[in-house]
């Protein structure tokens, strides 16, 4: 009997610091990702749907909407970092640096920054610190991320904890705007809304209204499109009582698409400074939003402004716009908690 060829994928005890991850397959993208992207998520934002829009702004031509570049390039990191996983846990330190476009091939590369076993020594956090590249090796998207793994001999030795000293937040000269970006004739009618960085007050708090219901078979299709084979969202099985868990990275999407309604001008996403995935998603939830203004900067770019947001996602009624409840903790009802920086006119 031959050698087994098949890959089961990676355990907690697999992991080591400083092990480099190469993720197979490389992909290039084609209008069918943005096609298939706008179809998901009510996405809205201008300069991702409109070529002569983005060449106003001064780039060649309409980027493909961020976050679908970082799907692309997290699907790539599952069958290496997640295939196993029980909950990803986190982001940090994300950077946004080219734009992708159309006819861009991407691949992705990790390394194992951090390991700690947790104390039912069923499971581990593993940290990996993740580069998406394009055909020309250049580094498009930069970011880190943790997740809890199982592991798949409960016997087997801990090894020594590193948890990784990651930055609470970029600051606004670490961001990267793109080439030729120039906001100083932005056309805002075009764009669906009036308001500009200046008009957003740090502390200020934004109901964005909308709500969307996540149908099982929109999840599945995402995950098949971002060919994240993470079993818990792409095999109902490997879940306790059959239950379909939503991909965190949908339900990032989503929120920042219901974000468009108040903050149709935060155009690009520049950096990731942290995320949680607070409480498990599952088919057929309804996802509200609402955002919180915590920082405000202007860049090197022409009429460019950089606003920090805290982007959070719900279950249910957005209710007072609050995190915590009296003890302290995050509520039932909030699903993500992401802090990112995003481009806006000034």
């Amino acid at each position: 009997m031959g050698a087994t060829k098949t890959n089961s994928g990676r355990f907690f005890e697999d992991y080591h610091i400083g092990q480099s991850l190469i993720h197979a397959v490389p992909r290039t993208i084609s209008g069918g990702e943005r096609a298939f992207y706008h179809a998901l998520y009510p996405a809205r934002h201008a300069i991702y749907s409109s070529d002569e829009f983005a060449r106003a702004c001064g780039l060649e031509r309409s980027p493909l909407d961020d976050l679908a570049g970082f799907h692309v390039v997290f699907g790539k990191t599952v069958p290496d970092v997640s295939l196993n996983a029980v909950a990803n846990l986190g982001y940090g330190e994300g950077r946004f640096l080219r734009p992708v476009q159309v006819g861009d091939t991407l691949r992705a590369t990790s390394e194992v920054i951090g390991l700690k076993q947790n104390s039912s020594g069923k499971t581990g956090v593993v940290w990996v610190h993740t580069k998406g590249f394009n055909q020309r090796d250049e580094v498009v998207i930069d970011y880190k991320r943790w997740v809890m793994v199982k592991k798949r001999d409960q016997a087997a030795a801990a090894p020594e904890t590193v948890i990784p000293d990651l930055a609470k937040a970029l600051t606004a000269d670490q961001l990267t705007t793109p080439e030729g970006l120039d906001f100083t004739d932005y056309d805002f009618a075009l764009a669906g809304e009036p308001h500009r960085l200046n008009d957003y007050d740090i502390g200020e708090k934004i109901n964005h209204v909308d709500g969307s219901t996540i149908e099982e078979a929109e999840h599945m299709l995402a995950t098949r499109l971002w060919q994240n084979t993470s079993k818990v969202h792409f095999d109902v099985m490997a879940r306790d009582q059959w239950q379909r868990l939503i991909y965190g990275g949908h339900v990032i999407s989503l929120a920042r698409a219901l974000s468009f309604n108040g903050l149709a001008n935060a155009q690009m996403i520049a950096g990731i400074n942290a995320g949680a995935h607070v409480n498990p998603c599952m088919a057929g939830d309804t996802v509200r939003a609402w955002s919180e203004v915590l920082d405000k900067a202007e860049t090197r770019a022409p009429g460019v402004g950089a606003i920090r947001l805290r982007l959070v996602a719900t279950k249910g009624e957005v209710g007072d716009m609050e995190l915590r409840g009296a003890d302290g903790k995050y509520r039932g009802d909030i699903l993500l908690d992401l802090d990112y920086w995003a481009l806006m006119p000034l």
